[in-house]
């Protein structure tokens, strides 16, 4: 949606849109990994300023007995060791030069936060953890400590390009991470199936642009069309596009998608009328035979 919205305004031919717009989506895509990168960077950060807070602490002039024995048991952490052992953690770190996000100073603020919580003294009073216990607690670092601290998340809205519009999508990423058992592969995040998928919906749309105004611009009678914002507008292209194009996707996944994606870009009418236009839309070509869906497993 954000790459159609942005070459929206080009003065182009379709197929000068679909090569400016593969570029862009594929941009766009980069773009998202390397922050998914940094907030799993920033996360394993706190858990390993541990150590050096014992170091500084340690060489005090006059140390005290708890000076000299900080606990940093979590910078051993199972779930942390995964991280530092992931060899593609670190070439996408490389690669895109992404320890240039990372402040040190919020990296210590967090820190000193999530050491007087709870959840962190209560981690330390014991020695043996459970796989599960040790993931948590470094989820609770993420969501809690820096997804959860508003000043945090504005340090991303001024560093991190685009971080407002991605939040929602990093926030979903960091979650399967936390709850996936297989080893990520950080420099092939997005599956094949993924991607074509992303592209092959770009390129329908923009292909397809009359066939889906066709069926589109009957079912505005009874909206004001040109108050139609141009984001719906877009999204109702899209839509259509999955309806006719992308049998593995099922009708009412597309229009609780499109509909999700309205409240939260376009206006606050924006939800009911995507539901109102998708369903009559749908309704009609599942009448004209228009429509042939089938399981993912018979693609």
């Amino acid at each position: 949606m954000q790459t159609l919205y942005s070459v929206a305004s080009l003065e182009t031919g379709v197929n000068g849109f679909r090569n400016i717009a593969a570029k862009m989506l594929d941009d766009k895509l980069e773009h998202v990994i390397e922050t998914f990168t940094i907030s799993v960077l920033y996360t394993l950060r706190v858990s390993q300023f541990v150590e050096t807070d014992a170091a500084k602490r340690s060489i005090k002039f006059l140390p005290t007995t708890e000076d000299l024995n900080v606990d940093t048991q979590i910078a051993a952490n199972s779930f942390v060791m995964s991280i530092v052992d992931n060899k593609s953690f670190h070439d996408k770190i490389e690669k895109s030069k992404l320890e240039r996000f990372i402040d040190d100073e919020w990296v210590k603020k967090i820190y000193k936060n999530f050491i007087k919580t709870d959840e962190y003294i209560n981690y330390i009073s014991t020695k043996n953890h459970t796989l599960s216990e040790e993931r948590d607690i470094i989820r609770f670092i993420w969501e809690k400590q820096i997804l959860g601290n508003e000043d945090m998340v504005a340090n991303f809205n001024d560093e991190i390009a685009g971080w407002e519009d991605d939040c929602e999508l990093i926030t979903m990423l960091m979650q399967n991470f936390f709850n996936s058992k297989s080893k990520l592969d950080f420099l092939k995040l997005l599956s094949a199936e993924k991607l074509e998928y992303a592209q092959d919906l770009l390129s329908a749309v923009l292909g397809k642009e009359s066939l889906c105004l066709e069926i589109i611009e009957p079912k505005l009678n009874n909206w004001d069309k040109e108050r139609v914002a141009n984001i719906d507008l877009l999204l109702l292209k899209m839509g259509v596009c999955e309806f006719l194009f992308f049998p593995t996707i099922p009708t009412k996944v597309t229009i609780n998608e499109y509909i999700d994606i309205a409240k939260q870009y376009s206006t606050p009418q924006s939800g009911q009328f995507i539901n109102g236009v998708l369903d009559n839309i749908v309704k009609d070509l599942v009448k004209e035979d228009k429509i042939h869906k089938q399981n993912r497993t018979n693609k």
